[in-house]
C-alpha cells in the first residue's frame, strides 16, 4: 500500500519528517524516500528498505538534510518522491494509490513525444505518470484536478514546492489524509499515529477529493471536498496501526467490537481465544471479553530482528518468513482447544501452515474466525495484496472448484454466481465455507459477516468501500 508524511515548519523540519515518515513503516515494505526544501534547494534521498528498517537506512540523511518544508514516503512498489522540473517550476511528488489505466494514460502522453523511465521490473512509476498528468495543465490546481478525473483507481498525493506543500486526498476518500498542527508547524499524513509523539494535535481530516496547500503560516483549502466517500474498510480491519483513528473511529476499538460481534453469533466452546499477531490480537480480545473465554497468547511474534519491512518479493519466501516470525508457547498449546482470530484469509497459505504448526505442537482443536468476510474480489483501488490474479484468492479457487469452471466475473452470469457466494445465509456460501475449512484443516471455520463488520466500524455503510468482499462499487 504505502504511506506519506509532509511538514511545513517555521523551524527546521527534518526531525519531524524523519520520525513522522518512519511511523508509516507498517504500510510499506520495499522503498522509502524523503525530499526536503531548504535555502531554495531540494535535497532528496531514496533507499531500499526491504532488508533494513527506515531509520537505519536514512540515519545519515537525517543528519545531513536541512529545510523548512519536506515530504517523506514509504512505498511497496516504487522509488519516490519523484523530483520534477517543469513549467510549474521544480517540485517533488509522492503518491499513495493505484492506477488501473496506467498503460492507456502512458500511451496517450507518449503521443506527445514524452518519455518515461522504466523501473527495474520494467514497469513505469505511477508517481512519474501523475506528475506528467499534472504538467499537462497550466497550474497545479488544474493539473491535480485533471489527474484525479482521468485516473481510474485511487490517488492521494503530496507535492512539495517552494510555495508550500499541496496535500491531496483521492477523489472518493479511499485513503485518509490527516492534518496535524502545533505552534511552529503543520503536518499532513496518512495516520494520526505518526504525529502523536511529535507534539502535534489533530487539526482536520481532508474530505474526499479535497486539495489544500500548507506552508509555515497555515493551511488553505483550494478544492472543496466532495460529498461522496468510499473509505477502505480494510484500514480498520488490518492496515491501520492500533493507535490510529480514521474518520473519528479508533482502529483498536473497531477491532474489539469486531471480535465481540463474531462471538455473538458463535457457539464454539474452546479453552482459550487467541489472535494471530499483530492485527488479530485486538479482535481476539473483543471476542474473549464478550464470550467470557480466557484470552491467551500461544503465538508470539519475534520482532527484534524481524521488522515487517524485511519481506522478500517472492511469495514462497514471504510465506516462510511470516511463519518464522511466530514463536510458539508450547504449554499454552498442547492438549488445548484453541480459537484463533486473524484479520483475514487471502490465499490461505499462511493460516493453513499456522494451523498445522499448532496441531504438530499438540493442539486438540483449532477453530478459526477471520475478522472479515471471504475476500472474493481483487482490490481495484489500493495495492493491499501482492496477488497478481483474483484466482489466487482461496475463495475464488474454491468457487471455481464448486462450479466446475473458472468464474472470473467477466459476464453477468458470472457476477450472479459470485453474488450467491457473498450471501452468508445462502447454501452456496455454506458449501464454500466448508470446502475452505477442509482444505485448511481447521476444526471449524466461521467468517465474520459483512453487516457485523460494518456495524463495528460505526459509520454509514454508504461511506465504506467493501468491494473486495461483495464486488460492489
Amino acid at each position: 500500500m504505502g504511506g506519506f508524511f509532509g511538514v511545513t515548519s517555521k523551524e527546521d523540519c527534518v526531525f519531524d519528517l524523519f520520525f513522522g515518515t518512519d511511523y508509516h513503516s507498517h504500510l510499506g515494505t520495499r522503498r522509502a524516500g524523503m525530499s526536503v526544501l531548504g535555502d531554495g534547494k531540494f535535497n532528496r534521498a531514496i533507499h531500499n528498505i526491504s532488508n533494513a528498517p527506515f531509520r537505519t537506512k536514512f540515519e545519515s540523511d537525517f543528519h545531513e538534510m536541512k529545510g523548512n518544508y519536506g515530504i517523506g514516503v514509504i512505498s511497496d512498489f516504487e522509488a519516490q518522491p519523484v523530483h520534477v522540473r517543469s513549467h510549474h517550476g521544480s517540485y517533488s511528488i509522492a503518491t499513495v494509490g493505484k492506477i488501473n489505466n496506467l498503460s492507456e494514460l502512458v500511451e496517450d502522453i507518449m503521443k506527445g513525444h514524452t518519455h518515461f523511465f522504466e523501473m527495474s521490473n520494467g514497469e513505469i512509476s505511477q508517481t512519474e505518470l501523475v506528475a506528467a498528468l499534472i504538467n499537462r495543465k497550466d497550474n497545479f490546481i488544474e493539473g491535480i484536478k485533471y489527474a484525479q478525473d482521468i485516473i481510474d483507481g485511487s490517488m492521494s498525493m503530496l507535492i512539495l514546492t517552494e510555495k508550500g506543500i499541496y496535500t491531496v486526498r483521492d477523489k472518493m476518500g479511499r485513503t485518509p489524509v490527516v492534518i496535524g498542527k502545533k505552534d511552529t508547524a503543520l503536518c499532513a499524513c496518512m495516520e494520526n499515529t505518526s504525529f502523536l509523539n511529535l507534539g502535534y494535535s489533530f487539526h482536520k481530516e481532508l474530505g474526499p477529493g479535497e486539495v489544500c496547500v500548507m506552508d509555515e503560516k497555515g493551511i488553505k483549502t483550494l478544492v472543496d471536498p466532495g460529498k461522496d466517500m468510499k473509505i477502505c474498510t480494510f484500514l480498520w480491519v488490518y492496515y491501520g496501526y492500533p493507535s490510529t483513528t480514521f474518520e473519528g473511529i479508533s482502529v483498536e476499538q473497531m477491532r474489539n467490537k469486531c471480535g465481540s460481534n463474531i462471538a455473538k453469533r458463535d457457539d464454539a466452546k474452546p479453552d482459550v481465544v487467541a489472535g494471530v499477531p499483530d492485527s488479530g490480537t485486538a479482535h481476539a480480545i473483543g471476542y474473549s471479553n464478550y464470550a467470557h473465554i480466557p484470552f491467551s497468547r500461544p503465538l508470539i511474534k519475534y520482532t527484534p530482528t524481524w521488522p515487517r519491512s524485511f519481506m522478500p518479493t517472492v511469495q514462497t519466501r514471504r510465506d516462510l518468513i511470516a511463519k518464522m516470525k511466530l514463536i510458539a508457547v508450547e504449554d499454552l498449546i498442547k492438549d488445548k482447544s484453541l480459537l484463533i482470530i486473524d484479520d483475514s484469509i487471502v490465499r490461505g497459505t499462511q493460516l493453513r501452515e499456522t494451523a498445522e504448526f499448532l496441531y504438530d505442537i499438540g493442539a486438540k482443536e483449532v477453530h478459526v474466525r477471520p475478522a472479515c468476510p471471504p475476500i472474493l474480489y481483487g482490490c481495484k483501488y489500493l495495492n493491499f495484496s501482492r496477488s497478481t490474479s483474483e484466482m489466487e484468492l482461496i475463495g475464488r479457487r474454491v468457487i471455481n472448484e464448486l462450479e466446475g469452471r473458472v468464474v472470473d466475473g467477466s459476464n453477468p452470469e458470472d457476477e450472479a454466481i459470485l453474488k450467491k457466494y457473498t450471501d452468508p445465509d445462502s447454501e452456496d456460501y455454506a458449501k464454500m465455507n466448508e470446502v475452505i475449512r477442509e482444505k485448511m484443516g481447521f476444526t471449524s471455520l466461521r467468517y465474520n459477516r459483512l453487516d457485523d463488520m460494518i456495524d463495528a466500524v460505526g459509520i454509514e455503510p454508504c461511506k465504506l468501500c467493501t468491494y473486495c468482499w461483495n464486488g460492489e462499487e
